[in-house]
């Protein structure tokens, strides 16, 4: 029987398929509550397109997700060189390469990957990487999630976006049924369906549960419906349906056979209970609600006894993965296989580069070694302080690192005191405590020198060279790293060197970089190579060569994404944030910050995101920014870092100068003084500029000092500058440097362009000294429209809201408005970010309501 209510969706599916059947790849994100249907749909379209390839992989329900676990599966029903990598666990590249490869047969092939609510960040990684390569490939990648369960924070959330604008993504959200379906399921029954459809909210797993339950006996949860079930089957039946949930969503035949030793026809009694079905040589449950379900109603004891009977069966078996190992080995209680298996999970998750996972298996593995030695335990913590680090969570790397010091200190070990020294200066750093930074790598030195030339010690060297600005100290690492052949350390090395010799008219910092990126991919050190991409990316933005930053910052993010570096992934983003303020695209911006600020945890990855989103939100007369302008000050005087505090003091200053306060303006850029005094030529003549601006008394740097558009505009030159900010792509420069000038001509046109940009505090600004020279007829503002508008939307985003009241997708709303699909998402995300909206069916409805669909 088809399914109810679903046609329209398997007739989506069909025509997925056949654009991807002529080479034009889909992947379909299918979301919905968890019972909605999702792979009954995709078995029904399997059942429709008898003699296709299909590939089927699953994440799975473990506390702690196996890396790739879809691909692992997919490995051995796919053959060949991927079926081989997958055993041999090769490297990620290799096994994403390998994918890709089966993938580009001519043979139309349909990939089904469930369960992404529950997959490591190698997994989403993958359908990333697929998502970009699908274009060109006769293949259909089908992804299930449940949407209620990818919160704030979820690995899968930011690729979510992040795909949508990618041309081969196609979304289908599953509705509940609708009162008409349930009667219809419900059938010749004695059943009040209108009441069973509002118990159930229309689910389709709740209803098909509740019927076999017995109506109108409602149970209050599924796994009361689970146990009603189970309840009329034999105990042998019950007892293998037991063991079976331990084991998981997918059982085989032969490990359930052993975990029930001697209890006779295990399959017979699986399938007599009806919760479990036939699959291949093994078994599945009919859904994974219905495995929590029964697995929910164990005693205690007897969990822990089944979870080590798994655990003593899997370990009679080479290959055994070793997160599964160690997740049963939890919850079995048993200390001894939690401490030999979790760190070979963890290691094997950083291999993949699913680094959460990673930290996740140390965290299991120290939540039972109070009972080990102090050097097991020092290594466990020095390697989550590592993890931690890499997924940005710096207050838990903090934390770990300081125990792993006290422990290393405790066992007389020297150099893993000095090597936990280093980190723990890095890891200051980025949490802005640079006094603490500095200290911790001036003790590193002091501990590792008296132990002779080493790896630590050539680290050491770096991080001292970084965060005390010692270029004498980043060449003795360079000089150890290469003597003993680490170019790991080299890469870093190069790094530091190059930002500490970083000035306009100097690139000696160039083919260090570049250098530095080479080694780096050469050496797969995929940190390093992070660190390599978002230094370019950054110190070409710090000399305004925008174009040449966008090189930098594609192949960079894709690299971060694909290896799994988030850290310096949001660095690339904060970044490009910087990028796109610059080039007058606010709305763009705007909603970038917003998503890198809700989920970035490190003090330090938060400051370009919060300096952009504080001067965008100050020259659109916002006075929200200074709830980013705030922090951003503070978090820059915690690093003790000059460049940081003069980019957030000069942002300060100018909000200051917007709200017509000279005075508060003026004591801003003193406190920035200093630190911009130190910085290259843009900051330099940023700072000259604000004293012009403000009428402060202090020394201004020289005119020589300041880079090209500013010398030009302490010269007097000020429509010349304006050209130059022109051609850099620095719009609202160019409109300062005309305001600058302070004529009725250059006032006017500085006017035009902040109006044209949204910069209505700016504009104030403007109006107020024309009328000051005595201009009349002065503009009223092209902005009025938005400034009128109850959530300050542009004229364009008031467009994109009404089409979102209707319902429509960005396809659809692109070809309504003739623009492109990834401009529609970037209104979208300014209009979420702007009226506080969740979700595009919440903005949607709070318009419906307020009546604000319609553009004025």
């Amino acid at each position: 029987m088809d399914l109810l209510e679903r046609a329209s969706f398997l007739d989506a599916l069909a025509e997925y398929a056949a654009q991807a059947r002529s080479g034009d790849g889909r992947l379909v994100l299918v979301s919905g509550e968890s019972g909605i249907g999702k792979t009954a749909l995709m078995e029904a379209f399997q059942r429709r397109g008898r003699g296709t390839r299909w590939l089927w992989g699953a994440c799975d329900g473990l506390l702690t997700p196996r890396p790739l676990g879809p691909l692992f599966d997919i490995g051995p029903q796919a053959g060949g060189d991927l079926a081989g990598l997958c055993r041999r666990g090769a490297p990620r590249d290799r096994l994403f390469a390998a994918f890709a490869a089966e993938l580009s047969s001519p043979v139309f092939t349909v990939v089904a990957m469930e369960d992404l609510h529950w997959a490591d960040e190698a997994t989403v990684d993958l359908v990333s990487f697929l998502g970009r390569r699908l274009g060109r490939m006769a293949v259909l990648v089908l992804v299930t999630y449940r949407d209620d369960e990818v919160g704030e924070g979820h690995p899968l959330r930011v690729v979510l976006g992040d795909l949508a604008t990618q041309r081969a993504t196609r979304r289908m959200r599953l509705p509940p049924l609708s009162a008409g379906a349930v009667r219809v399921l419900a059938g010749q029954r004695d059943v009040d369906a209108a009441q069973l459809h509002r118990v159930t909210g229309g689910n389709p797993f709740f209803v098909t549960e509740i019927l076999a339950a017995g109506w109108p006996s409602v149970p209050a949860t599924v796994r009361d419906v689970v146990g009603a079930r189970l309840a009329r089957a034999a105990p042998a039946a019950r007892r293998a349906v037991e063991a079976a949930a331990v084991i998981g969503t997918r059982v085989s035949r032969g490990l359930l056979s052993s975990v029930l030793a001697g209890a006779g026809d295990v399959a017979d009694d699986c399938l007599v209970a009806g919760v479990v079905v036939a699959e291949g040589t093994g078994f599945r449950f009919r859904h994974e609600l219905a495995r929590m379900a029964v697995e929910a109603g164990i005693a205690p004891g007897r969990q822990r006894d089944l979870h080590a009977r798994v655990l003593a069966a899997l370990g009679e078996h080479d290959g055994a993965d070793p997160a599964v190992l160690a997740h049963h080995a939890e919850a079995a209680g048993d200390a001894a296989a939690v401490l030999r298996h979790a760190p070979v999970a963890a290691r094997r998750a950083a291999d993949l580069s699913s680094h959460r996972e990673a930290a996740a298996q140390y965290e299991r593995a120290l939540r039972f070694a109070d009972g080990a030695d102090a050097a097991t335990r020092a290594g466990l913590f020095a390697a989550l302080a590592r993890e931690d680090a890499l997924i940005d969570r710096f207050e838990d790397a903090a934390a770990a690192g300081s125990a792993a010091l006290e422990l290393y200190r405790q066992l007389g070990d020297r150099l893993g005191e000095g090597d936990m020294q280093r980190r723990l200066s890095r890891v200051m750093w980025r949490l802005c405590r640079g006094e603490d930074a500095v200290a911790c790598a001036s003790a590193a030195v002091a501990t590792l020198e008296p132990l002779g030339e080493t790896e630590q010690l050539a680290w050491a060297y770096d991080g001292q060279a970084y965060l005390a600005r010692n270029l004498p100290a980043a060449r003795r690492a360079q000089q150890l790293a290469e003597k003993l052949r680490l170019p790991e350390v080299l890469a870093s090395a190069l790094d530091t060197e190059a930002g500490l010799v970083h000035s306009p008219g100097d690139d000696r910092w160039v083919p260090m970089l570049e250098r530095a990126l080479r080694i780096a991919l050469d050496a797969g050190a995929v940190d390093q190579a992070g660190r390599a991409y978002s230094n370019l990316h950054a110190m070409m933005i710090e000399q305004r060569r925008l174009a040449e930053s966008e090189r930098y910052f594609g192949d960079g993010l894709a690299y971060c994404e694909e290896h799994d570096v988030p850290t310096y992934a949001t660095c690339l983003r904060g970044w490009h944030a910087n990028v796109l303020e610059l080039a007058g695209r606010w709305d763009e911006a705007a909603a970038l910050c917003t998503s890198i600020l809700e989920i970035t945890a490190s003090p330090v990855n938060r400051l370009t995101s919060l300096v952009a989103l504080g001067l965008i939100r100050a020259r659109r007369g916002d006075p929200s920014a200074w709830q980013c302008l705030d922090e951003a000050i503070e978090n820059a005087r915690g690093t003790a870092d000059p460049s940081w505090i003069a980019m957030a003091g000069l942002a300060r200053t100018e909000a200051r100068w917007l709200e017509g306060s000279l005075a508060a303006a003026g004591d801003e850029l003193a406190a920035a003084y200093e630190a911009a005094m130190g910085e290259g030529g843009f900051v330099r003549g940023a700072l000259a500029a604000w004293l012009a601006r403000t009428g402060s008394a202090l020394q201004p740097p020289p005119a020589e000092r300041a880079a090209g558009p500013y010398a030009l505009a302490l010269a007097g030159r000020c429509e010349e500058a304006a050209g130059a900010w022109e051609r850099l792509g620095c719009r609202y420069e160019a409109a300062l440097a005309l305001f600058d000038a302070q004529d009725e001509t250059s006032l006017r046109e500085a006017l035009r362009r902040f109006d044209g940009l949204g910069a209505s505090a700016a504009a104030d600004l403007a109006r107020r000294a024309l009328r000051a020279l005595g201009a009349r007829r002065i503009p009223a503002g092209a902005r009025a429209a938005a400034r009128a508008h109850p959530f300050g939307l542009t004229r364009r985003e008031q467009e994109v809201l009404a089409l979102l009241a209707e319902g429509l997708p960005d396809r659809e709303i692109s070809r309504r408005l003739v623009i492109s699909e990834r401009t529609v998402h970037h209104h979208v995300s300014a209009v979420l970010s702007k009226t506080g909206a969740a979700s595009r069916a919440a903005v949607a409805a709070e318009a419906a309501r307020l009546g604000l669909g319609t553009p004025a």
